[in-house]
C-alpha cells in the first residue's frame, strides 16, 4: 500500500485478499494498535504474526484452500487470529452464533460441511463441549464420526479438551511454511442468516465482496488511523466481520470490543480507551444512553454508525456528542452494507438515512409481486446489483435462484423508496422477519420449535414492540384436540430448544385463526395477527 489505506483508494479499486490487506497495513504501521479485546492488545504486526501462526497450525491439521472452518467463540483476539489465519490459507470461515442451542449447532456444522471447528469450551454459562458431544459423540474418541462425517478437526480454546480434539495452542506455535494460493474472488465467509423458512441459509461472501464493502463503509464513516473504534457487534455477525474487523483494517484504526456487550462495561471501556467512534443498533444505543452511570464516564466520541430509526439517531447525536454519526442499512447477502450516509453529508439526511449507495453498485425499486420497476417516490422492494452481492447460498440452488435474478440483481426482500436524485430511503422489512436486540428472527424458526411439541397443532409467531429490544417474539398456538397446556409450559419448551432471543415473550393458546384473518390459501395474515397481539398483550 502506498500513500494511505484502503478507504482512501476506492476508485479505481484494487481487489485484495484479507491476508494481503492485513500485511499491507502491518507494513505501513507495524507498531500501531490493531485491537483491544478482553484485556489483550495487539499491534498490526502482532496481529499478522498471530494470523500466520493460526494459518500454519490449521495447515498442519490438514486444512487447505476451500475447506470450511466453523468458529464458535466470543469476541476475542483468538477470533481475529483464526479469521485472518483462514484467509491466509484460503480456508472459509463459518461463524457460529454463540447463543445457538444443540439443534442449531448441528444444522450449521452439517449444512456448511465444516471440516474443522474452533470453539471455546465454555462461554456465558454455556458448555459448548457438552453441546458438541451431544451433536457428535465421536469427539470423545476420534474424528470424523458418524453424525458429522465431514468434521475432521476440533480445536478447543480452554482447558476442557476431549480426546478427539486438540488444544488451541496448536494454532499458537511458531509459524512454519504453508500454502497461500488465495484469490480475492475466493469465498471467505459463509454467513448463516435467517430466512422465511425454518432452515437458515449460508450466504457465501468473497474476500473482495467484504473488503471492498468495508473500505467504502470506512470512508463514509470517516475512519482514520488515529481512531479508536468501539464496536460491540459480535464477530459471528457479518456486521462484526465486515463493518467492525475489516472496516477498522481498511482505515488503519484500532478496533475496541468486548467478549459480550454490557452497557456498563462498554461505557467504562470507551472512556478508558478514549474511543472516538462507535457502532450499533437502536437497542445498543438506547442501553448506553439510558444507563444510570452514563454521566460517570467521560467520552471522546465524535462519530460512528447506527442501524436505527431517526429518533434514536437524533438522541445518539445529541446525547453522546456524535457529530459525525451516520446511518447504515444492509443485509448479509450484500456483504452487508448497501447504503451508509457520509459523515460529511447534511445532518438531516444522515440521521434520516437518505443517501446514494456505494460507487459501482446499482439500486432499483420493484413491485414485490410483479417485479415491475417502480417510479421514483413510490415504495417497492429494494434490489441491488454489483460487486457487493453474494455468490449465492451454500448448497441451496433453489433459494439462490429465487434471490439472484437475471442480470445479477439481488432481491433484498426489503422495502424502500428512491427519490428523484437516486437516493434510497429504507422503509422496512417486507418479509415477516423481525429484529430482537439486533438479532434477526424468522417466525418459521420459532414456529417449527413449537410444532415439535406433542400438544401443539399449529403455531404462528410475530414480532411485537419492546422498549428495550425493539421487538420480541409473540406466539399464538392451537392445541391438538383433547390437549391442555398453559403458556409457561410452551415457553419453556422453546427456551430449551432455541436461542434465547427467539423464545416468545408472550404466548396465547387459542381455538382458531379464523377471527384474525386468513388468505385465500389458508395462511394466517401476519400483519393482522400482529394488530391483534397489540390488543391481547396490552402493547398498543
Amino acid at each position: 500500500m502506498t500513500g494511505g489505506f484502503l478507504s482512501q483508494h476506492l476508485e479505481p479499486w484494487t481487489p485484495r485478499t484479507f491476508g494481503a490487506a492485513l500485511a499491507e497495513v502491518a507494513r505501513h504501521q507495524p507498531e500501531a494498535e490493531a485491537a483491544v479485546i478482553g484485556g489483550r492488545r495487539l499491534t498490526y504486526s502482532g496481529l499478522l504474526e498471530a494470523a500466520r501462526r493460526a494459518a500454519s497450525g490449521l495447515h498442519g491439521l490438514g486444512i487447505r484452500r476451500g475447506d470450511h472452518v466453523a468458529v464458535c467463540m466470543e469476541n476475542a483476539a483468538d477470533w481475529l487470529a483464526v479469521f485472518y489465519g483462514c484467509a491466509l490459507i484460503g480456508a472459509v470461515v463459518v461463524p457460529v452464533n454463540t447463543r445457538f442451542k444443540e439443534a442449531e449447532l448441528r444444522y450449521c456444522l452439517a449444512q456448511s460441511d465444516a471440516r474443522a471447528l474452533v470453539l471455546s469450551d465454555r462461554f456465558l454459562k454455556i458448555d459448548f463441549i457438552a453441546m458438541l458431544r451431544a451433536v457428535e459423540p465421536a469427539i470423545d474418541r476420534a474424528l470424523p464420526g458418524g453424525s458429522l462425517p465431514k468434521l475432521a478437526q476440533v480445536i478447543v480454546r480452554g482447558g476442557d479438551v476431549p480426546k478427539g480434539a486438540v488444544p488451541f495452542s496448536r494454532l499458537e506455535a511458531p509459524a512454519s511454511a504453508f500454502d497461500s494460493a488465495v484469490e480475492p474472488s475466493d469465498v471467505a465467509l459463509i454467513q448463516y442468516t435467517s430466512g422465511t423458512t425454518a432452515e437458515p441459509k449460508g450466504v457465501m461472501l468473497t474476500h473482495d465482496n467484504m473488503l471492498r464493502n468495508a473500505a467504502n463503509a470506512a470512508a463514509r464513516i470517516g475512519i482514520r488511523p488515529e481512531d479508536r473504534y468501539f464496536s460491540p457487534r459480535p464477530f459471528y455477525h457479518v456486521a462484526g466481520t465486515t463493518l467492525a474487523i475489516l472496516a477498522a483494517l481498511a482505515g488503519g484504526a484500532c478496533l475496541v470490543t468486548l467478549p459480550v456487550f454490557d452497557a456498563d462495561e462498554a461505557l467504562a471501556l470507551m472512556s478508558r480507551e478514549r474511543c472516538t467512534l462507535i457502532s450499533g443498533n437502536d437497542t445498543i444505543f438506547l442501553m448506553v444512553m439510558n444507563h444510570p452511570k452514563r454521566g460517570e464516564y467521560p467520552l471522546s466520541l465524535r462519530g460512528g454508525w447506527a442501524a436505527a430509526g431517526i429518533e434514536v439517531m437524533q438522541q445518539a447525536h445529541d446525547r453522546l456528542g456524535l457529530k459525525d454519526l451516520v446511518y447504515a442499512y444492509g443485509l448479509s447477502e450484500a456483504s452487508p452494507n448497501i447504503i451508509m450516509t457520509g459523515h460529511d453529508e447534511p445532518l438531516a439526511d444522515r440521521l434520516a438515512g437518505i443517501t446514494r449507495t456505494h460507487p459501482g453498485l446499482e439500486i432499483r425499486i420493484c413491485d414485490v409481486e410483479s417485479g415491475a420497476l417502480r417510479p421514483a417516490g413510490t415504495q417497492g422492494e429494494i434490489q441491488i446489483r454489483g460487486w457487493s452481492v453474494m455468490k449465492g447460498y451454500y448448497n441451496k440452488p433453489e433459494e439462490t435462484a429465487k434471490a439472484l435474478l437475471a442480470g445479477g440483481w439481488l432481491r433484498t426482500g426489503d422495502m424502500g423508496v428512491l427519490d428523484w436524485q437516486g437516493r434510497l430511503r429504507f422503509i422496512g422489512r417486507a418479509k415477516d422477519i423481525f429484529r430482537v436486540g439486533g438479532e434477526n428472527v424468522a417466525p418459521a424458526d420459532v414456529e417449527e420449535v413449537l410444532h415439535g411439541h406433542p400438544k401443539v397443532k399449529q403455531a404462528q409467531v410475530i414480532g411485537v414492540p419492546d422498549k428495550r429490544l425493539g421487538e420480541v417474539p409473540a406466539a399464538y398456538v392451537i392445541l391438538n384436540e383433547g390437549q391442555t397446556a398453559e403458556p409457561p409450559e410452551l415457553i419453556e419448551w422453546c427456551r430449551a430448544r432455541c436461542a434465547n432471543f427467539k423464545v416468545p415473550r408472550y404466548l396465547r393458546v387459542i381455538g382458531c385463526f379464523e377471527g384474525v384473518g386468513m388468505t385465500g390459501s389458508n395462511k394466517v395474515q401476519k400483519h393482522k395477527l400482529r394488530q391483534q397481539a397489540l390488543k391481547d398483550f396490552n402493547l398498543s
